[in-house]
């Protein structure tokens, strides 16, 4: 195999394939293309490439940074050849999500945009209703594409020679599953009798009931925190990231390749994203502003991506810019989307004279997502180690998720909350790393760390490191602690 000839076309097929991700779920074009993209880079992504990958990767040298570089080549190789193989499907999702329409009253509101209009109807019952139309949707249109795509993923991890795809993720992106699993459960159970107390009030403020009337239907609306509005004036959007940036001597605006998209189309994702064709060179990020709270967490998080992308140094071999471990680019974004509930920053940016409720709903909302992915991480290592029908595990689903979340959590979604590669592992080990590293950083440069531009200096050193380094590596090199996900109960308080 010449592996740079390798190399140049991986690049080549991830920018052109991220471009096409971009074009779809902005709402800017209705296909998306993606099955040309594989054909034209179908040498990538055979099962005789995955398999010279790891003979060569068994043959270098231990610890060496080809070595590294190998290991995130073959897992890019193992993850191309089951997308090869899941393309039809997952363009079929895709232009089916971006085509579905729900009927609510005689109205139709499209599939994608329902999740916006949910987070922002005030009415409880009528947020029931579009949940039910949108799970109804889900059920019959899409959960036949979900089974097909995960039984194929399982079927080729075991002809790739692996015993489950749980192994396959756990193998290619050298984690292991079992040891943060432990760390999560025990995380839930350790913050299971105070759960409840943390989260009432603040849904109390924000729905005007309490955690024994909460529904899934309301969480949506709970997380975009109509109450604390007065607080994020869509006015202040914009210049408080573009402010922030500068306080830790960045301007946007002179850095190359960096576009902000943020005007709403009808077929563009509810879910901000970051987009990195080039690394660096052509980034997007992408928001469809709902108002509030959650522009302002969705804007500051992608745009923790945006400065990580567009600051890597682009004379880093092609693996350290584009592939790697996502829990480092998940830190960083994680980093700066913790910011919109901090009171330093709300008094300095916003004005915010009392920052408690925010805080507080903040508080709230963390514990809740922790939870969830934690529980989520659970179900995947179930999922993804069965050889039984999938069906079977909706219920597993349910009784899962409304344990840890202590209410009824409907189980129509089983396979579409599930994303590819075990990515719940990536942002559970961020939200720890993001932990260490906002410690770091206020103990270093002082509560208001992100209006001095020496931290600005020190993240743009490690953003400059791309993905090269493991979250362990990352944390090491600032502090001699262990990357361990308890720190988050003492972040919490707890």
């Amino acid at each position: 195999m010449d592996l740079e000839a390798y190399r140049h076309s991986a690049e080549s097929f991830l920018s052109v394939l991220t471009l096409e991700y971009y074009g779809h779920y902005a709402g800017l074009k209705d296909g998306f293309e993606i099955e040309p993209i594989y054909e034209r880079h179908a040498e990538l992504f055979t099962a005789s490439a995955v398999d010279e990958l790891q003979a060569i990767e068994d043959r270098a040298q231990p610890d060496s940074e080809e070595r590294r570089r190998l290991t995130m080549l073959l897992d890019f190789a193992v993850e191309g050849y089951l997308g090869q193989a899941t393309k039809r499907v997952e363009a079929e999702l895709a232009v089916r999500e971006a085509e579905l329409m729900l009927e609510l009253d005689g109205d139709s509101v499209g599939f994608r945009e329902s999740d916006v209009i949910q987070a922002n109807e005030a009415d409880a019952e009528r947020r029931a209703q579009i949940e039910r139309a949108r799970l109804e949707a889900i059920e019959t249109q899409l959960n036949g594409l979900y089974a097909e795509l995960i039984g194929t993923h399982h079927e080729l991890a075991r002809q790739l020679g692996f015993t489950s795809y749980r192994e396959l993720c756990a193998r290619c992106k050298r984690i292991d599953l079992g040891d943060l699993q432990e760390q999560t459960s025990a995380f839930t159970r350790r913050t299971g009798p105070r759960y409840p107390e943390v989260v009432d009030q603040p849904l109390r403020a924000a729905l005007g009931f309490g955690l024994e009337a909460l529904r899934r239907s309301d969480i949506g609306r709970f997380m975009r925190a109509p109450e604390l509005d007065s607080a994020f004036p869509a006015a202040q959007l914009i210049p408080s990231f573009e402010q922030t940036l500068r306080g830790l001597g960045i301007d946007i605006h002179a850095q190359p390749g960096v576009a902000l998209d943020l005007e709403s189309r009808p077929k563009k994702s509810p879910r901000a994203f970051c987009a990195p064709v080039r690394v660096p060179g052509e980034v997007y990020l992408v928001l469809a502003p709902t108002g509030g709270h959650d522009d302002y967490s969705g804007l500051f998080h992608e745009g923790g991506h945006t400065e990580h992308y567009a600051s890597v140094d682009r004379n880093l071999p092609f693996e350290f810019r584009m592939l790697g471990d996502n829990s480092v680019t998940e830190a960083f974004a994680f980093l700066f989307m913790h910011l919109v509930e901090d009171p330093e920053w709300l008094a300095r940016h916003l004005g915010v004279a009392d920052p408690e409720p925010v805080a507080a709903h903040g508080r709230a909302v963390r514990l809740i997502y922790l939870r969830r992915y934690a529980a989520k991480l659970a179900y995947e290592l179930e999922l993804h180690n069965a050889d039984g029908s999938l069906a079977e595990f909706a219920p597993r689903y349910g009784a899962i998720m409304s344990a840890a979340l202590e209410i009824d959590w409907p189980v129509q979604s089983y396979l579409a909350d599930v994303d590819p590669g075990f990515y719940c592992a990536c942002y559970l080990r961020a939200w720890a790393l993001e932990t260490h590293l906002r410690h770091h950083l206020r103990s270093r440069y002082g509560e208001a760390w992100f209006e001095r531009r020496e931290a600005g200096d020190e993240l743009r050193a490690l953003w400059r490191e791309g993905q090269r380094l493991t979250p362990e590596e990352l944390l090491a090199g600032l502090s001699a602690e262990r990357l361990r996900f308890e720190v988050l109960v003492d972040d919490l308080a707890l």
